[in-house]
């Protein structure tokens, strides 16, 4: 292990011929120098390298290493956790619609703005995990297709379809939840959106208030929790022993 920014202390040349009073300056300097590493030293250094930590506690930042054996305890990551207290109905069946999020249960990092755009504060990739409530009211069975949009562009490949049944009866609609989750990459002040589209109107996101007999919470039409996953690396690594050439803006390469 190596503590950084701490120095071994300039000892003393020693004169041709012996000398007592240099002796004791050289034992002076030794003590010394083995009392700091035995109590200040990982006080005093700047930094520290090492090829393991295991166990303790820590506190500070910009942490680089490969691997870090303990409990973890005061790493706070960022993550989000949010829901809607309203219906969410379509005008209509050729529209895409953000699901909204009026209610903030806890966050850190991670803010909702706008009412539908999920915003983070750090770069990195994110786990995006959602349930929504899916109503159809029709006497037809119905699809509601919900996909991803990050920065107001939909994310290639991210569309997924539901089938609802129809109406159990004149006011019973067909219920359903509708669950997933989705990495996506994003940097700060980034967003991403949860799109959704119906083939009718009578089909939407719904609320249903706290029922009863037995008490039980209220149902919201949409839940959503988003959670750091890893930092997005800064460079990458190509295992090639030949030479590489790159076209317009290259990033940087690491040899390995």
């Amino acid at each position: 292990m190596a503590l950084v920014g701490f120095k071994a202390p300039a000892l003393p040349l020693p004169p041709p011929q012996y000398d007592v009073r240099q002796q004791n300056e050289l034992n002076r300097a030794l003590r010394l120098y083995f009392n700091r590493l035995d109590s200040f030293a990982p006080n005093q250094a700047e930094s520290y390298t090492a090829d393991e930590f295991i166990g303790g506690s820590f506190t500070g930042g910009n942490i680089k290493a490969t691997s870090i054996t303990g409990f973890g305890r005061g790493l706070e990551l960022p993550y989000g956790s949010f829901y809607d207290t309203t219906d969410q109905v379509a005008v209509s069946t050729t529209t895409a619609y953000a699901m909204t999020l009026n209610t903030t249960s806890i966050a850190s990092g991670v803010r909702v703005t706008n009412s539908s755009r999920i915003s983070v504060g750090y770069k990195g990739v994110y786990n995006l995990q959602f349930s929504c409530q899916l109503t159809n009211t029709t006497n037809a069975s119905q699809d509601i297709d919900i996909w991803f949009r990050k920065n107001g562009t939909d994310i290639t490949d991210s569309n997924s379809r539901f089938g609802l049944a129809p109406r159990k009866g004149v006011g019973d609609p067909y219920h359903v939840i509708a669950a997933l989750n989705f990495f996506v990459d994003l940097t700060a002040s980034d967003y991403v959106e949860i799109v959704w589209c119906t083939t009718d109107v009578g089909a939407y996101l719904e609320y249903y208030t706290a029922p009863s007999s037995p008490t039980r919470p209220a149902i919201p039409s949409v839940i959503l929790t988003v959670s750091w996953v890893s930092a997005l690396p800064a460079q990458f690594a190509l295992p090639f022993t030949g030479a590489a050439a790159f076209a317009g803006v290259a990033p940087t390469v690491t040899i390995a």
